[in-house]
């Protein structure tokens, strides 16, 4: 972003631009969803840093991958979000996104609905339901999972549970948070 200032300098006044770059949330935005019947979610809140970090495009995806793979959240791919509520019982999920933007609808149809946007990390608890609603035509994520544990995909279907439920709770923790590692994050939050 470019911002302009005014600089004083020996009683002359310069105007001066300059770039500066988003800086990085470390304190995650928290969303707790409750079972509703269908989508199990989780007893961890989903979490949301914003302006995470300033890479776009295939830069913006390669940077992602380093990081969590760096964290190791790996397993991962580049896609966009399904367009239906779904969730996964073998693992938690990351999602970075790193063009576009999108309105997700997050924890099943009694969940909430959330733009996100490029430069945006969601850290999605095994259990949580998520659905794109609507994205722009360039909207892509950076998906990966914590010891780049294999992944289910589970809609909320008749028959799924229990099973789904002891899935979820047999997942462990993940000891690094994918894109503050060992310090903070879910670390921290999900203890």
């Amino acid at each position: 972003m470019n911002r302009s200032e005014f600089l004083v300098i020996g009683g002359s006044m310069l105007f001066v631009t300059r770039t500066t770059m988003a800086q990085p949330t470390t304190e995650p935005e928290t969303h707790l969803f409750k079972d509703d019947g269908t989508i199990p979610n989780s007893k961890y809140p989903l979490l949301i840093y914003h302006n995470a970090f300033s890479e776009t495009g295939p830069a913006g995806a390669s940077w992602l991958e380093e990081r969590f793979s760096k964290n190791n959240w790996t397993n991962s791919w580049r896609n966009g979000v399904f367009p239906y509520h779904h969730y996964h019982s073998l693992s938690h999920e990351v999602l970075g996104v790193y063009s576009g933007s999108a309105l997700l609808h997050l924890g099943g149809e009694q969940g909430q609905k959330i733009r996100v946007q490029t430069g945006d990390i969601l850290v999605i608890p095994a259990g949580i339901g998520h659905k794109r609603l609507e994205a722009s035509s360039d909207f892509g994520v950076v998906g990966a999972y914590p010891d780049g544990r294999d992944y289910d995909v589970l809609r909320g279907e008749p028959g799924e549970r229990p099973q789904a439920d002891q899935n979820i709770a047999a997942v462990p923790l993940p000891k690094t948070d994918p894109l503050l590692g060992r310090e903070g994050g879910l670390t921290r939050i999900w203890k």
